[in-house]
């Protein structure tokens, strides 16, 4: 079997996101969104678990089930989509792909077109290889011969009779005979299963006549034998499968090809409704092709998903301008510079150690014990047995755009440090010198260099580019530890200072920046430290020079494992940085909200009119660059295509203008005056809405499709005017339109339009039938009462259709894009608000509960979890799953549903 790298299986990805042009039969076929949507749910979520056994074998028939039923069956090929998918099968490891088939071996092969991964099994288990007539005994060749010459009889009299040869026996076909032709040759099969030592396998309108006896139950049993398999999906769609589909046990999967006719026509017969042991039917060979190419996804995607680090094991380190990643292990997977949008200089979190890292570990190869932050920073120790690493960012003057990453190793043992810096995510061979101190980039646009004083590294090669490694024991090192600075920039002026016995000074200074920051905040005491670290993430994603606040750290960390749901978060969305400060603001911190609201009058200032606005935009307020691919890498998990840049930019998204309008309401209220500057900010968020809100538009989740009228957005373009309204009272302003009248009408049109009287339920967009979890804002906006039985029958809506165990999904309709995705923890924390709206304490409460435990090793949320295949997905840390998490613990507080116990509440 061959076992694919994360490249190559990469490439099978791409392989079956080719199919969509090319045939007219393909469409959707080859996207798990479509499957999910048309399967049905019991079926894809056995699939879904059959996708994560251990070994896994998946046999099919053919004819009728990855290839139609035809007049002839020689032009009986394989469906285009079950083709790639079952060659992709073969190509996963611990893997195993057959078909089984009443057909010759030798014909299968050349119909089928499948490599020799895939074993191919003919004349109903009879033929396992193309010599099984060699194996026959003197009594079954002298029976084989009686056979042929009635079948030749038979044909010779009754030319319409197709009979098709095999090497031990022959297949007579009835389909479409008359009655005289159908007669004789049903008496000719009689007549030859007289005989001693032949034996007949019926199937549709096919009789296969035998000198060998047997079945493919038991053809299916020797395969699961051999190859040892955990559990075995079969379909089939003939009589003849009934036998492989009884040897399926409870952790295997059946399923049985009946057209719709059947399915009406058929009558119980104790086997279940179509007369099957299949636990499962489906309709065609077109939904067989749906179900191949899900299984490989799902495999792939937790075959692949296993090796690489898990997303949410990684730990960001922040001091307010600069952020790196830190895997479990202690290597330096991730850190852009100068902004957080540039590139990377270390990006092997990117599926490859040719694009960076930076690693101290035990020379020995010691697995770590432990990786904490220390108390209230983001400070980070990584501890082995004998050798204890502490990372942190330097803090660097507000007006220098340099990265001083300080890494401290204390320990009696040997360590080794490999430094492999490939700077613009490895996009050119990297190359380092030896100096005095240390090593030095060479042929960047701005000095990078290793300070190391005391080590001695030499150099090797990897993958084109210079790597310096040394072996170090920090005892042997006088003050007992190692002092590693490496600056990017030039400007930083303490690098002396620390090599001489001053890093524990600057350490101090880094971790007062976060503690006396996290001693000014009025935190909960229900989750208090979890809270805390959500809130010292939130802050970390703060670019203080600026103002911007960034979505997350991380470019291209897929939404499905091998799939092509990559974004580059690195900027400044205006609602996701809205909502970050607002939280930050409800927790006792201004300043974030302050320095985001400077941010975004500066961009203003250059816009059009408000109207204008982008939905997102880099931390230093310019355009995003063209969204790009990076070919060179792989991806994380063989996620690709690896993307910087968002095309997003260009979307017009109308609901931005809601969560700003709600930080401008909080903030003032907090700062207890109104500002000029924030009255006019107030009004032109109000004109933005005036001049567009009757618009459709991309929405909240950038789909990459058509304008919609989106429920969301006209629920937050009702938000920006009430919120301004109560701004204007607040503090006495004359408001300069009819905003009490714009309200009214925003308020009306979607209350009346969005609700949608056959699903029950607030829907995606008006006159969709769709679900989205942000139609809770109907309700968690104040539009509705708590009480509305509209926005309590949304919550019921949601919760049923779209949460899965301990997530909710966004939605799960057609956005224009392929593969799946996880469901979002930000979606978690709106239904747990809505819970607690409603009413549903314990609900809340449990669901709280369970988010809680997805929560990383160092307290840090991604963007997605995917329940089926247990994994965490996207971008890291996510902004919006850290200020949702805050949130709803907040309310828990709040409404004293702390307790488990909320039954007297």
């Amino acid at each position: 079997m061959t076992v694919l790298g994360t490249a190559s299986q990469s490439a099978l990805g791409h392989h079956l996101e080719s199919w969509n042009p090319a045939a007219p039969t393909a469409g959707p076929l080859g996207d798990l969104a479509h499957a999910m949507r048309t399967l049905d749910p019991e079926l894809f979520a056995d699939i879904s678990r059959i996708a994560r056994v251990p070994r896994l074998l998946i046999a099919t028939d053919y004819d009728g089930t990855i290839a139609p039923i035809v007049a002839r069956p020689t032009q009986a090929y394989p469906h285009p989509i079950s083709l790639v998918s079952m060659r992709s099968l073969s190509a996963l490891p611990e893997t195993e792909v057959a078909v089984i088939s009443g057909r010759s071996l030798r014909d299968l092969a050349a119909m089928s077109r499948l490599p020799r991964e895939v074993t191919l099994v003919g004349s109903h288990g009879g033929e396992r290889d193309i010599d099984a007539i060699s194996e026959l005994t003197p009594h079954q060749r002298a029976a084989l011969q009686k056979l042929r010459r009635t079948v030749l009889e038979l044909s010779t009299e009754f030319p319409e009779v197709y009979v098709e040869s095999k090497p031990t026996g022959v297949a007579v076909h009835l389909r479409g005979l008359e009655d005289g032709p159908r007669a004789a040759a049903e008496k000719a099969i009689a007549d030859l299963t007289a005989t001693d030592g032949v034996s007949v396998v019926r199937g549709k309108e096919v009789a296969d006549v035998s000198v060998v006896t047997t079945s493919k139950g038991q053809a299916l049993e020797a395969l699961r034998e051999g190859c040892g398999a955990t559990a075995v999906l079969y379909i089939g769609d003939d009589i003849s499968d009934e036998k492989a589909l009884e040897t399926l046990g409870s952790t295997d999967v059946g399923i049985k090809v009946v057209s719709a006719e059947a399915l009406a026509g058929a009558a119980g017969d104790g086997l279940g409704v179509v007369g099957t042991a299949a636990r499962y039917t489906v309709a065609d060979p077109d939904t067989v092709a749906v179900i191949l190419t899900s299984i490989f996804e799902l495999r792939r995607s937790w075959l692949f998903g296993q090796q690489a680090v898990p997303i949410e094991r990684h730990s960001i380190l922040a001091n307010g301008q600069s952020t790196a990643l830190v895997d479990p292990a202690g290597r330096v997977c991730w850190m852009p510079h100068p902004l957080p949008h540039s590139a990377s200089m270390f990006s092997e979190i990117l599926g490859s150690g040719a694009a960076g890292y930076y690693a101290v570990a035990p020379a020995s190869g010691a697995k770590p014990l432990t990786q904490r932050y220390m108390s209230n920073t983001t400070l980070l120790e990584t501890r082995w047995a004998g050798l204890t690493v502490r990372d942190y960012l330097a803090p660097v003057p507000e007006d220098s755009q340099d990265t001083v990453l300080v890494r401290v190793l204390s320990g009696d043992v040997e360590a080794e440090i490999r430094f492999a810096p490939r700077p613009d995510f490895g996009a050119y061979p990297a190359r380092l010198e030896l100096v005095g101190d240390g090593v030095r980039v060479t042929g960047t646009a701005e000095p990078i260099m290793l300070h190391a004083r005391g080590v001695e590294f030499t150099l090797e090669t990897e993958d084109g580019s210079d790597t310096a490694v040394a072996r170090v024991n920090p005892r042997a090192v006088p003050g007992g530890e190692v002092v590693l600075v490496l600056v990017c920039g030039g400007s930083f002026e303490d690098t002396d200072f620390l090599l001489e016995g001053g890093e524990k000074q600057v350490r101090r200074l880094a971790a007062g920046y976060w503690r006396n920051w996290v001693e000014t905040l009025d935190v909960p005491d229900f989750r208090r430290d979890d809270v805390i670290r959500s809130a010292i993430t939130l802050r970390a994603l703060c670019h203080v020079p600026t103002g911007g606040v960034l979505a997350a750290a991380t470019s291209s960390l897929p939404e499905g494992i091998g799939g092509i749901r990559n974004w580059d978060y690195r900027y400044t969305w205006l609602r996701d940085g809205s909502m970050t400060v607002r939280e930050l603001l409800g927790l006792g911190s201004s300043a974030e909200a302050e320095g985001f609201l400077s941010w975004l009058s500066g961009i203003l200032a250059e816009a059009a009119g408000p109207e204008q606005l982008h939905p997102l935009y880099a931390v230093d307020g310019s355009a995003l660059t063209t969204e790009a691919v990076l070919e060179h890498l792989p991806g994380y998990a063989g996620s690709r295509p690896v993307r910087v840049g968002n095309a997003a930019e260009h979307q017009v998204q109308l609901d931005v203008f809601g969560p700003v309008t709600e930080l401008l309401h909080d903030v003032t209220a907090e700062l207890g005056e109104l500002t000029d500057e924030y009255w006019r900010l107030t009004c032109e968020m109000v004109t933005a809405v005036e001049r567009r809100w009757h618009e459709p538009d991309h929405g909240i989740w950038e789909a990459r499709r058509d304008p919609k009228h989106n429920v969301y957005t006209k629920v937050m373009c009702w938000v920006t005017v009430d919120r301004a309204i109560a701004i204007a009272e607040r503090f006495d302003r004359e408001m300069p339109g009819a905003w009490r009248q714009l309200r009214e009408t925003i308020a009306e049109d979607v209350v009346t339009k969005g609700w949608n009287e056959k699903v029950g339920a607030y829907t995606v967009a008006y006159g969709e039938d769709d679900l989205d979890s942000a139609c809770l804002f109907i309700g968690l906006s104040g539009l509705l009462p708590p009480t509305d039985p509209r926005f309590v029958a949304t919550v019921d809506a949601i919760e049923r259709d779209l949460r899965v165990g301990p997530t909710v999904w966004r939605y799960h309709y057609d956005d224009g894009l392929p593969g799946l995705e996880g469901g979002f923890h930000i979606c978690t924390t709106w239904l747990i608000e809505a819970f607690l709206l409603v009413g549903r304490y314990s609900d809340a409460r449990d669901l709280f509960d369970r988010l809680h435990a997805l929560m990383g090793p160092t307290g840090l949320f991604p963007e997605e979890y995917d329940p089926t295949t247990e994994t965490h997905l996207g971008n890291h840390p996510q902004a919006y799953s850290h200020l949702g998490y805050i949130r709803c613990a907040k309310l828990i507080a709040d409404l004293g549903v702390a307790s488990a116990d909320t039954s007297a509440i």
